[in-house]
């Protein structure tokens, strides 16, 4: 009997030259995968390419509303953007890619799954340690680290078996997108001294080409998750697609970062995420008025943590479930809405207001409705220091002359 392979296929060169080559190298039935997690254009011959290259079954799943519900929103309530710029689009994708892979390959009684990454990226990982961490019996294949084709021998391996590419011209980027964000590399982009050109963009407008009108919208957000813009909820799909819309509209969301990848080298990387930076200043806003200096100081460094381990594949981990588990309980009061200023490529926050506000006016303002108690501070300040006042009466600290003073 031959063997099952489930292969995530996205109607590209590679994955469609995967399935004759897994037919081919392994004797395997091929059954393929299409997730949409929003963000680019539909195929509606995606089934039919597949099915054509040699599939025995072709398999397409609406993924949107789980990927927005499932992964987008927690990282966002995580506050993960890995290396403080990358919001982490296609990293989040990943491990539900691979989760519909495993219940595919389960219900399919599939021997093994396979992907269409490269040894040299980070995606080979992801795909590979999450569908390990959820079933590490199933076997995994990578046909782009075994068959060492460039593109134009993949080209001419599928011309030779009547393969359908419409490749159309040759796009000299690398790109890859869902609702979350787009991410451009290679070509000219991997002269990090060289500007990125317009046609590598494709959901913003360049910043001296956006409006000079500002625009205000408000975010409302409940337990840190946003569920309306200017008073209209919205799912969670709806809002982001909006978002990319309108904040792509004014140049918001351009982001070219030389990034760490997982294997270990620099890449230059251009990415395009205008609902995910506008909802991440807006979290952010709402937290600094909901939590407390010591949970912002706490959450930031597991933010920090949370990007890496989402950026690194590890997904389906004990350590990322204990993650997720005291940043939910962090949202609890993280309600209320924020209303931003959009402009020329610019977001800035210039409001904020919630039920469960840190901000006592009361206790900040100097005006006579100044409910402070400044006589505590004298003692406030005297206990504060006293280990100051301790060290340097013992230890006296040798300081030089200033030298300057007339």
């Amino acid at each position: 009997m031959a063997m099952k392979v489930v292969l995530a296929y996205s109607g590209g060169l590679d994955t469609s030259v995967a399935i004759p080559w897994l037919i081919e190298t392994y004797g395997a039935e091929v059954i393929t995968l299409t997730a949409d997690l929003g963000g680019a254009a539909g195929r509606s011959d995606i089934e039919q390419r597949a099915l054509a290259a040699g599939a025995s079954k072709a398999v397409e799943v609406d993924g949107k509303i789980n990927f927005v519900q499932n992964f987008v929103f927690p990282a966002l309530q995580a506050g993960a953007i890995y290396q403080q710029q990358y919001s982490l689009a296609t990293a989040l994708g990943r491990p539900l890619i691979a989760r519909y892979l495993l219940e595919v390959a389960h219900r399919e009684g599939a021997q093994a799954v396979a992907h269409g990454c490269t040894g040299k990226g980070n995606d080979q990982v992801r795909f590979d340690l999450s569908i390990a961490g959820m079933d590490p019996s199933l076997k995994i294949i990578a046909p782009a680290r075994e068959w060492a084709m460039s593109r134009e021998e993949e080209i001419e391996y599928a011309a030779s078996r009547n393969i359908s590419l419409n490749l159309g011209p040759k796009n000299p980027y690398s790109t890859d997108e869902n609702i979350w964000g787009r991410s451009i590399e290679a070509g000219n982009l991997e002269d990090p001294w060289r500007e990125p050109p317009e046609e590598a963009f494709a959901w913003t407008v360049a910043a001296n080409k956006a409006p000079l009108d500002p625009t205000y919208i408000e975010i409302s957000l409940t337990h840190g998750i946003p569920t309306a813009i200017d008073g209209n909820e919205l799912d969670g799909v709806s809002l982001i697609e909006q978002l990319n819309k309108t904040a792509g509209s004014y140049g918001i969301g351009r982001v070219d970062h030389l990034e760490d990848r997982l294997v270990g080298i620099k890449s230059r990387e251009i990415y395009e995420a205008p609902a995910a930076t506008v909802l991440h200043l807006a979290h952010n806003a709402l937290e600094s008025m909901t939590l407390s200096k010591d949970q912002l100081r706490l959450k930031a460094r597991i933010a920090q943590e949370y990007a890496e381990h989402v950026y690194n594949g590890l997904w389906y981990t004990g350590i990322h479930r204990d993650m997720d588990a005291y940043v939910r309980s962090t949202q609890e009061y993280v309600t209320g809405t924020i209303r931003l200023r959009l402009v020329a490529g610019t977001c800035t926050v210039v409001g904020r207001k919630s039920q469960y506000s840190l901000y006592q006016h009361g206790l900040a303002t100097y005006d006579s409705s100044d409910q402070f108690n400044h006589m505590a501070s004298e003692g406030f300040i005297h206990i504060f220091g006293l280990a100051s006042r301790t060290q340097a009466e013992h230890q006296p600290i040798k300081m030089p002359e200033l030298g300057d003073l007339p």
